[in-house]
């Protein structure tokens, strides 16, 4: 991913209103991220537990979403996995996110969701950069590049849910 400006994330949110997206809390380490190691810039709002932001560059377009998931997640017993890097996390690691559609069917109140890594550091899992407990990232034969498309593939995916 690109280094993108905090003026280009809150032009990019297509799920929010321009109102919401000028007052979202920014990362505040825009400028120290590696972006080479990025699919998507993901961030948790600190003030707001239960909200989530992903900003990634779909097809040539920053596109941003707004996430929303249950603050007091009951920690499961099992294992649960990321339904975009596939990678596996005990208790509260893995998160059922949803996101508002756009347009009309959104302030309709119609959402899609996404079972996703809770820290939103997908791209840092599938690199190896970020090693989450042990045993969760499944030996591939798949290269590193292999799966970095296909990490890509499933978030595209689900960003272009929120259209239909």
């Amino acid at each position: 991913m690109r280094a993108v400006s905090e003026q280009d994330i809150r032009a990019s949110f297509v799920n929010c209103s321009k109102g919401e997206a000028k007052r979202l809390p920014m990362p505040r380490d825009l400028d120290e991220r590696r972006w080479d190691d990025l699919d998507f810039l993901g961030w948790r709002d600190l003030s707001a537990p239960d909200r989530s932001y992903i900003v990634t560059d779909l097809r040539g377009t920053l596109v941003g979403i707004t996430l929303r998931f249950p603050s007091h997640q009951r920690g499961f017993l099992h294992r649960s996995m990321c339904s975009v890097c596939l990678t596996t996390h005990p208790g509260s690691g893995v998160s059922l996110m949803t996101a508002r559609k756009r347009g009309q069917a959104g302030r309709d109140g119609n959402s899609v969701g996404i079972y996703l890594c809770t820290d939103l550091d997908c791209s840092l899992y599938v690199r190896g950069k970020k090693n989450p407990a042990p045993g969760a990232r499944f030996e591939e034969s798949l290269t590193v590049e292999q799966q970095i498309e296909r990490t890509r593939n499933k978030l595209f995916a689900f960003l272009d849910t929120l259209s239909g």
